[in-house]
Protein backbone atom coordinates (compact mmCIF):
# COMPACT_ATOMS: atom_id res chain seq x y z
CA UNK A 1 0.00 0.00 0.00
CA UNK A 2 1.17 3.54 -0.78
CA UNK A 3 0.62 6.10 1.97
CA UNK A 4 1.67 9.63 0.98
CA UNK A 5 2.66 12.03 3.73
CA UNK A 6 0.10 14.54 2.44
CA UNK A 7 -2.31 14.35 -0.49
CA UNK A 8 -3.46 17.83 -1.52
CA UNK A 9 -4.83 16.49 -4.80
CA UNK A 10 -7.36 14.41 -2.87
CA UNK A 11 -8.45 17.52 -0.96
CA UNK A 12 -8.77 19.57 -4.13
CA UNK A 13 -11.14 17.03 -5.67
CA UNK A 14 -13.63 17.70 -2.86
CA UNK A 15 -13.68 21.51 -3.33
CA UNK A 16 -12.73 21.90 -6.99
CA UNK A 17 -16.00 23.42 -8.20
CA UNK A 18 -16.14 26.04 -5.42
CA UNK A 19 -12.50 27.02 -5.88
CA UNK A 20 -12.81 27.37 -9.65
CA UNK A 21 -15.92 29.53 -9.28
CA UNK A 22 -14.15 31.79 -6.78
CA UNK A 23 -11.03 32.13 -8.94
CA UNK A 24 -13.16 32.91 -11.98
CA UNK A 25 -15.01 35.66 -10.10
CA UNK A 26 -11.70 37.26 -9.07
CA UNK A 27 -10.35 37.05 -12.61
CA UNK A 28 -13.52 38.76 -13.80
CA UNK A 29 -13.08 41.53 -11.22
CA UNK A 30 -9.40 42.05 -12.11
CA UNK A 31 -8.66 43.05 -8.50
CA UNK A 32 -5.61 41.09 -7.41
CA UNK A 33 -3.74 42.93 -4.64
CA UNK A 34 -5.73 43.45 -1.42
CA UNK A 35 -9.30 44.54 -2.22
CA UNK A 36 -12.73 43.17 -1.24
CA UNK A 37 -11.71 39.48 -1.05
CA UNK A 38 -8.90 40.29 1.38
CA UNK A 39 -11.17 42.52 3.46
CA UNK A 40 -13.83 39.79 3.68
CA UNK A 41 -11.26 37.15 4.62
CA UNK A 42 -9.88 39.41 7.34
CA UNK A 43 -13.32 39.86 8.90
CA UNK A 44 -14.07 36.14 8.74
CA UNK A 45 -10.74 35.13 10.26
CA UNK A 46 -10.88 37.78 12.98
CA UNK A 47 -14.20 36.29 14.08
CA UNK A 48 -12.90 32.72 13.73
CA UNK A 49 -9.75 33.40 15.76
CA UNK A 50 -11.51 35.51 18.41
CA UNK A 51 -9.74 38.85 17.88
CA UNK A 52 -10.78 42.35 16.87
CA UNK A 53 -8.37 42.73 13.96
CA UNK A 54 -6.87 40.46 11.30
CA UNK A 55 -4.44 41.80 8.70
CA UNK A 56 -3.71 39.70 5.63
CA UNK A 57 -0.08 39.61 4.54
CA UNK A 58 2.11 37.87 1.99
CA UNK A 59 3.32 34.90 4.09
CA UNK A 60 3.64 33.53 7.59
CA UNK A 61 7.27 34.65 7.62
CA UNK A 62 6.27 38.19 6.66
CA UNK A 63 3.59 38.13 9.36
CA UNK A 64 6.34 37.56 11.94
CA UNK A 65 8.63 40.13 10.33
CA UNK A 66 6.06 42.92 10.16
CA UNK A 67 4.98 42.14 13.74
CA UNK A 68 8.54 42.69 14.98
CA UNK A 69 8.78 45.84 12.88
CA UNK A 70 5.53 47.15 14.38
CA UNK A 71 6.97 46.57 17.86
CA UNK A 72 10.02 48.62 16.80
CA UNK A 73 12.53 45.83 17.38
CA UNK A 74 15.94 47.34 16.64
CA UNK A 75 19.47 46.01 16.01
CA UNK A 76 20.91 44.59 19.22
CA UNK A 77 17.52 43.98 20.84
CA UNK A 78 17.00 40.48 22.21
CA UNK A 79 13.96 38.36 21.35
CA UNK A 80 13.42 35.10 23.22
CA UNK A 81 12.02 32.05 21.45
CA UNK A 82 12.38 28.29 21.10
CA UNK A 83 15.21 26.53 19.24
CA UNK A 84 12.80 23.76 18.18
CA UNK A 85 10.75 25.35 15.44
CA UNK A 86 10.83 26.27 11.76
CA UNK A 87 13.68 28.61 10.83
CA UNK A 88 11.48 31.65 10.17
CA UNK A 89 10.70 32.16 13.87
CA UNK A 90 14.28 33.12 14.65
CA UNK A 91 15.27 34.09 11.11
CA UNK A 92 13.07 37.19 11.11
CA UNK A 93 14.71 38.32 14.35
CA UNK A 94 18.18 38.06 12.84
CA UNK A 95 16.98 39.74 9.65
CA UNK A 96 16.29 42.89 11.69
CA UNK A 97 19.80 42.53 13.19
CA UNK A 98 18.22 41.77 16.54
CA UNK A 99 19.47 38.81 18.59
CA UNK A 100 17.55 35.53 18.90
CA UNK A 101 17.80 34.15 22.44
CA UNK A 102 16.80 30.52 22.76
CA UNK A 103 15.00 28.75 25.58
CA UNK A 104 14.42 25.00 25.95
CA UNK A 105 11.12 23.21 25.38
CA UNK A 106 8.72 21.14 27.44
CA UNK A 107 9.49 17.51 26.48
CA UNK A 108 5.81 16.50 26.38
CA UNK A 109 4.32 19.28 24.27
CA UNK A 110 7.46 20.33 22.32
CA UNK A 111 6.50 23.93 23.12
CA UNK A 112 8.41 26.59 25.05
CA UNK A 113 8.89 25.65 28.70
CA UNK A 114 7.60 28.34 31.11
CA UNK A 115 9.99 27.14 33.81
CA UNK A 116 12.99 27.39 31.50
CA UNK A 117 11.79 30.75 30.21
CA UNK A 118 11.72 32.26 33.69
CA UNK A 119 15.31 31.10 34.26
CA UNK A 120 16.48 32.55 30.95
CA UNK A 121 14.87 35.93 31.62
CA UNK A 122 16.30 36.11 35.14
CA UNK A 123 19.78 35.69 33.67
CA UNK A 124 19.07 38.42 31.12
CA UNK A 125 17.52 40.85 33.59
CA UNK A 126 19.89 43.71 32.73
CA UNK A 127 20.04 42.98 28.99
CA UNK A 128 17.86 44.56 26.25
CA UNK A 129 15.20 41.82 25.99
CA UNK A 130 12.34 43.32 23.97
CA UNK A 131 9.91 40.54 23.01
CA UNK A 132 8.89 36.90 23.41
CA UNK A 133 7.85 34.57 20.59
CA UNK A 134 6.24 31.32 21.79
CA UNK A 135 5.43 28.81 19.04
CA UNK A 136 2.31 26.64 18.96
CA UNK A 137 4.12 23.68 17.45
CA UNK A 138 2.46 20.93 15.40
CA UNK A 139 -1.03 22.39 16.07
CA UNK A 140 -1.01 22.58 19.88
CA UNK A 141 -0.98 25.81 21.89
CA UNK A 142 1.90 26.55 24.21
CA UNK A 143 1.05 27.09 27.89
CA UNK A 144 0.00 30.69 27.35
CA UNK A 145 -1.30 31.49 30.84
CA UNK A 146 2.11 30.87 32.35
CA UNK A 147 4.03 32.35 29.42
CA UNK A 148 2.02 35.57 29.36
CA UNK A 149 2.30 35.89 33.16
CA UNK A 150 6.08 35.72 32.84
CA UNK A 151 6.10 38.13 29.90
CA UNK A 152 3.94 40.58 31.82
CA UNK A 153 6.33 40.42 34.77
CA UNK A 154 9.24 41.34 32.50
CA UNK A 155 7.12 43.82 30.48
CA UNK A 156 7.59 41.96 27.22
CA UNK A 157 5.17 42.02 24.28
CA UNK A 158 4.26 38.54 23.08
CA UNK A 159 4.08 37.48 19.42
CA UNK A 160 2.36 34.10 19.12
CA UNK A 161 3.78 32.08 16.24
CA UNK A 162 0.61 30.19 15.39
CA UNK A 163 1.77 29.29 11.88
CA UNK A 164 0.85 25.64 12.41
CA UNK A 165 -2.09 26.09 14.75
CA UNK A 166 -5.04 27.93 13.22
CA UNK A 167 -8.15 26.94 15.17
CA UNK A 168 -6.24 25.37 18.05
CA UNK A 169 -7.73 26.17 21.46
CA UNK A 170 -6.12 26.65 24.84
CA UNK A 171 -7.90 26.20 28.20
CA UNK A 172 -7.00 29.60 29.63
CA UNK A 173 -8.07 30.72 33.09
CA UNK A 174 -10.12 33.28 31.14
CA UNK A 175 -11.96 30.60 29.15
CA UNK A 176 -10.97 28.75 26.01
CA UNK A 177 -8.89 30.94 23.70
CA UNK A 178 -7.89 30.44 20.08
CA UNK A 179 -4.28 30.32 18.93
CA UNK A 180 -3.08 33.78 18.01
CA UNK A 181 -5.55 35.63 20.24
CA UNK A 182 -3.66 35.59 23.55
CA UNK A 183 -0.55 37.65 22.89
CA UNK A 184 0.10 41.22 21.83
CA UNK A 185 0.15 39.91 18.26
CA UNK A 186 -0.43 36.53 16.65
CA UNK A 187 0.75 35.22 13.29
CA UNK A 188 -0.68 32.57 10.97
CA UNK A 189 0.79 30.86 7.92
CA UNK A 190 -1.33 29.71 4.98
CA UNK A 191 1.47 27.83 3.23
CA UNK A 192 -0.19 25.18 1.03
CA UNK A 193 0.56 22.29 3.41
CA UNK A 194 -1.08 23.95 6.43
CA UNK A 195 -4.47 22.82 7.76
CA UNK A 196 -5.88 25.91 6.07
CA UNK A 197 -3.57 26.30 3.12
CA UNK A 198 -3.53 28.73 0.21
CA UNK A 199 -2.37 27.86 -3.30
CA UNK A 200 0.86 29.77 -2.76
CA UNK A 201 2.24 31.89 0.06
CA UNK A 202 -0.07 33.86 2.34
CA UNK A 203 -0.19 34.87 6.01
CA UNK A 204 -2.10 36.77 8.67
CA UNK A 205 -1.44 38.99 11.68
CA UNK A 206 -3.94 38.94 14.56
CA UNK A 207 -4.32 41.51 17.33
CA UNK A 208 -6.74 43.24 19.66
CA UNK A 209 -4.64 46.42 19.62
CA UNK A 210 -6.10 49.05 17.27
CA UNK A 211 -2.85 51.05 17.08
CA UNK A 212 -0.80 48.01 16.05
CA UNK A 213 -3.46 46.94 13.56
CA UNK A 214 -3.38 50.33 11.85
CA UNK A 215 0.41 50.37 11.86
CA UNK A 216 0.67 46.91 10.30
CA UNK A 217 -1.89 47.82 7.63
CA UNK A 218 0.39 50.72 6.68
CA UNK A 219 3.54 48.66 6.88
CA UNK A 220 2.25 46.00 4.48
CA UNK A 221 2.08 48.69 1.76
CA UNK A 222 5.53 50.21 2.36
CA UNK A 223 4.31 52.44 5.19
CA UNK A 224 1.65 54.20 3.17
CA UNK A 225 -1.47 55.59 4.88
CA UNK A 226 -2.61 57.77 2.00
CA UNK A 227 -1.50 56.89 -1.53
CA UNK A 228 2.10 58.00 -2.07
CA UNK A 229 2.35 59.48 1.44
CA UNK A 230 4.51 57.36 3.74
CA UNK A 231 4.39 57.65 7.52
CA UNK A 232 6.69 54.73 8.42
CA UNK A 233 9.13 52.39 6.70
CA UNK A 234 7.33 49.21 5.74
CA UNK A 235 7.58 46.65 2.97
CA UNK A 236 5.62 44.89 0.26
CA UNK A 237 3.65 42.49 2.46
CA UNK A 238 0.31 42.57 0.62
CA UNK A 239 -1.97 39.54 0.47
CA UNK A 240 -3.13 38.57 -3.03
CA UNK A 241 -6.86 38.56 -3.67
CA UNK A 242 -6.64 35.15 -5.38
CA UNK A 243 -5.16 33.59 -2.25
CA UNK A 244 -7.72 35.32 -0.04
CA UNK A 245 -10.59 34.05 -2.17
CA UNK A 246 -9.29 30.49 -2.12
CA UNK A 247 -8.85 30.67 1.65
CA UNK A 248 -12.41 31.92 2.06
CA UNK A 249 -13.67 28.83 0.23
CA UNK A 250 -11.49 26.47 2.27
CA UNK A 251 -12.37 28.15 5.58
CA UNK A 252 -15.91 26.77 5.23
CA UNK A 253 -14.50 23.24 5.34
CA UNK A 254 -11.90 23.76 8.06
CA UNK A 255 -13.98 22.62 11.05
CA UNK A 256 -14.70 19.28 9.39
CA UNK A 257 -11.09 18.83 8.37
CA UNK A 258 -9.89 19.57 11.91
CA UNK A 259 -12.41 17.09 13.34
CA UNK A 260 -11.15 14.38 11.00
CA UNK A 261 -7.53 15.05 11.97
CA UNK A 262 -8.40 14.60 15.63
CA UNK A 263 -10.23 11.36 14.84
CA UNK A 264 -7.18 10.05 12.99
CA UNK A 265 -4.91 11.00 15.91
CA UNK A 266 -7.17 9.01 18.26
CA UNK A 267 -7.10 6.08 15.84
CA UNK A 268 -3.30 6.11 15.73
CA UNK A 269 -3.09 6.10 19.53
CA UNK A 270 -5.71 3.34 19.86
CA UNK A 271 -3.89 1.09 17.37
CA UNK A 272 -0.49 1.76 18.95
CA UNK A 273 -1.96 0.80 22.32
CA UNK A 274 -3.53 -2.41 20.95
CA UNK A 275 -0.20 -3.50 19.49
CA UNK A 276 1.67 -2.84 22.73
CA UNK A 277 3.90 -0.15 21.24
CA UNK A 278 3.01 2.47 23.85
CA UNK A 279 3.53 0.32 26.94
CA UNK A 280 7.01 -0.61 25.74
CA UNK A 281 7.65 3.01 24.68
CA UNK A 282 8.73 2.08 21.21
CA UNK A 283 6.45 4.94 20.23
CA UNK A 284 5.38 7.90 22.37
CA UNK A 285 2.31 9.70 21.06
CA UNK A 286 1.83 13.48 21.28
CA UNK A 287 0.12 14.72 24.44
CA UNK A 288 -2.89 17.03 24.21
CA UNK A 289 -3.39 17.53 27.97
CA UNK A 290 -1.81 20.06 30.30
CA UNK A 291 -0.46 18.19 33.28
CA UNK A 292 -1.09 20.89 35.86
CA UNK A 293 -4.82 21.22 35.21
CA UNK A 294 -5.96 18.02 33.53
CA UNK A 295 -8.02 19.91 30.93
CA UNK A 296 -7.90 18.88 27.31
CA UNK A 297 -6.90 21.54 24.85
CA UNK A 298 -7.93 21.48 21.21
CA UNK A 299 -4.95 20.10 19.33
CA UNK A 300 -5.45 20.47 15.57
CA UNK A 301 -2.74 17.95 14.62
CA UNK A 302 -1.17 19.91 11.82
CA UNK A 303 1.40 17.17 12.26
CA UNK A 304 1.06 13.88 14.14
CA UNK A 305 4.54 13.68 15.63
CA UNK A 306 5.65 10.71 17.71
CA UNK A 307 8.89 10.00 19.50
CA UNK A 308 10.30 6.78 18.10
CA UNK A 309 13.14 4.48 19.16
CA UNK A 310 15.62 3.92 16.34
CA UNK A 311 13.90 6.80 14.52
CA UNK A 312 16.11 6.96 11.45
CA UNK A 313 16.02 3.20 10.91
CA UNK A 314 12.23 3.21 11.31
CA UNK A 315 11.89 6.02 8.78
CA UNK A 316 13.91 4.10 6.19
CA UNK A 317 11.91 0.92 6.87
CA UNK A 318 8.60 2.73 6.37
CA UNK A 319 9.81 4.29 3.13
CA UNK A 320 10.60 0.80 1.82
CA UNK A 321 7.00 -0.16 2.63
CA UNK A 322 5.55 2.79 0.70
CA UNK A 323 4.90 5.03 3.71
CA UNK A 324 6.11 8.61 3.58
CA UNK A 325 7.15 10.31 6.83
CA UNK A 326 8.97 13.52 7.75
CA UNK A 327 11.18 14.93 10.48
CA UNK A 328 10.22 18.32 11.95
CA UNK A 329 12.99 19.27 12.88
CA UNK A 330 16.27 17.31 12.58
CA UNK A 331 18.58 20.04 13.91
CA UNK A 332 17.62 22.66 16.51
CA UNK A 333 18.17 26.29 15.56
CA UNK A 334 20.86 26.94 18.16
CA UNK A 335 23.09 24.40 16.37
CA UNK A 336 22.50 25.75 12.86
CA UNK A 337 25.55 27.18 11.10
CA UNK A 338 23.90 30.55 10.45
CA UNK A 339 23.49 31.10 14.20
CA UNK A 340 27.02 30.02 15.17
CA UNK A 341 27.92 33.59 16.15
CA UNK A 342 25.39 33.41 19.01
CA UNK A 343 27.79 31.07 20.82
CA UNK A 344 25.46 28.18 21.63
CA UNK A 345 26.85 24.65 21.77
CA UNK A 346 25.56 21.05 21.97
CA UNK A 347 23.77 20.14 25.22
CA UNK A 348 22.73 23.77 25.85
CA UNK A 349 19.08 22.78 25.28
CA UNK A 350 18.85 19.05 25.99
CA UNK A 351 15.08 18.69 25.59
CA UNK A 352 15.14 20.28 22.13
CA UNK A 353 18.15 18.22 21.07
CA UNK A 354 16.57 14.98 22.30
CA UNK A 355 13.37 15.79 20.40
CA UNK A 356 15.36 16.43 17.23
CA UNK A 357 16.85 12.92 17.52
CA UNK A 358 13.53 11.17 18.15
CA UNK A 359 10.60 12.94 16.43
CA UNK A 360 8.90 11.41 13.41
CA UNK A 361 5.83 12.86 11.72
CA UNK A 362 3.39 10.26 10.41
CA UNK A 363 0.83 10.88 7.66
CA UNK A 364 -2.24 12.75 8.89
CA UNK A 365 -4.68 14.63 6.69
CA UNK A 366 -8.48 14.53 6.35
CA UNK A 367 -8.53 12.27 3.29
CA UNK A 368 -6.34 9.60 4.95
CA UNK A 369 -8.29 6.36 5.33
CA UNK A 370 -8.64 4.04 8.31
CA UNK A 371 -7.05 1.31 6.21
CA UNK A 372 -4.00 3.47 5.53
CA UNK A 373 -3.55 4.34 9.21
CA UNK A 374 -3.88 0.65 10.13
CA UNK A 375 -1.26 -0.23 7.52
CA UNK A 376 1.13 2.41 8.94
CA UNK A 377 0.74 1.10 12.50
CA UNK A 378 1.07 -2.52 11.39
CA UNK A 379 4.33 -1.75 9.61
CA UNK A 380 5.66 0.11 12.67
CA UNK A 381 4.75 -2.88 14.83
CA UNK A 382 6.55 -5.16 12.39
CA UNK A 383 9.66 -3.02 12.58
CA UNK A 384 9.76 -3.40 16.38
CA UNK A 385 9.11 -7.13 16.13
CA UNK A 386 5.44 -6.98 17.08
Amino acid sequence: MEVPFLDLKAQYKTIQAEVKAKVDSILTSQVFALGPEVESLEKELAAFCGVKYAIGVSSGTDALLVSLMALDIKPGDMVVTTPFTFFATAGVVARLRAIPVFCDIDPETFNLSPEKLDLVLKKLKKRPVRALIPVHLYGQCADMDQLTDIARHYRLPVIEDAAQAIGAEYPSRHGNKKAGSMGTLGTISFYPTKNLGAYGDAGLVLTNNSRLAELIRMMRVHGEKKKYYYEVIGGNFRLDALQAGILRVKLRFLAGWQKRRRELACLYEKLFEERGLLSREYVVCPRAVYRDRGVENYHTYHQFVVRAKKRDELKRFLEEKGIQTAIFYPKPLHLQKCFASLGYKPKDFPAAEKAAREVLALPIYPELTTEQVTYVVDRIAAFYGG
